[in-house]
């Protein structure tokens, strides 16, 4: 089954942050947004595409036995624990962290001059109790043209390892080409359009900042009527 989430059925909220302020489009219910039809969707507890002001600061905050993923589309993120280490973010790179036993954070526009968007992904975690730890992975543009790029992975060489039943990748798909992509038996698909389209999904249409959910299928193509990018996650579905 395939079902396209339009963007105008994606929670917005505005909201006040240190040294600025943040738009948010929030795909399942989170913080005081509640709605009975969209908590999850398997695996996947959170997807959050946030847009933070030039110089804003999501202050520190705690959380505890998450695995979060973490992708920038647009601006440089910095992530920053309660000691003050983290790391820089530039476009298209991600990063994982095993939330385990507890920690503080906060995320950061490391940039004073432009906006910077991200979009942070939480999994239910396969154990708990961990010890906390972070991970970024440097990936360029040209690595995921016309196919899907696995960043985050139990399984694929090379992909940031994650303590849950998930993975997440990335494509830029050109005008008129079309990629495929198999989904692992009892598991579904999470497609979002960051940026460009629409993409066809199997011939469903799909606009830009619309999501797909994709359950009960061997294998999807997805096609772009114009330039897209786009941003995948597999997760078990139990």
């Amino acid at each position: 089954m395939i079902r396209v989430r339009d963007p105008g059925s994606i929670y917005q909220i505005d909201g006040e942050i240190e040294n600025g302020s943040f738009h948010g489009r929030w795909h399942f219910s989170f913080g005081d947004y509640f709605d009975r039809q969209f908590r999850d969707f398997g695996g996947l507890r959170v997807f959050n595409d946030d847009t933070l002001t030039p110089g804003a600061v999501w202050p520190l905050h705690p959380h505890e036995d998450n695995e979060v993923v973490t992708y920038v589309a647009g601006g440089e993120f910095r992530h920053a624990d309660e000691h003050g280490k983290g790391g820089v973010l530039k476009r298209g790179w991600v990063q994982h962290t095993t939330v385990g036993r507890g920690m503080w954070h906060s995320e950061i526009n490391n940039r004073r001059d432009e906006p910077m968007r991200f979009i942070q992904m939480w999994f239910y975690p396969s154990r708990r109790g961990l010890e906390p730890a972070v991970e970024q992975k440097a990936v360029e543009p040209k690595e995921r043209f016309n196919t899907f790029l696995t960043l985050v992975s139990n399984t694929v060489p090379g992909a940031l390892r994650i303590v849950s039943d998930a993975a997440v990748s990335s494509s830029f798909l050109e005008k008129g080409h079309e990629a495929t992509h198999r989904v692992v038996p009892g598991w579904g698909a999470y497609l979002y359009v960051l940026e460009g389209g629409p993409v066809l999904v199997n011939g469903k249409r799909a606009p830009a900042l619309a999501s797909v959910m994709i359950t009960d299928e061997r294998e999807f193509t997805v096609r772009a009527e114009d330039g897209a990018e786009l941003l995948l996650v597999d997760v078990k579905m139990e």
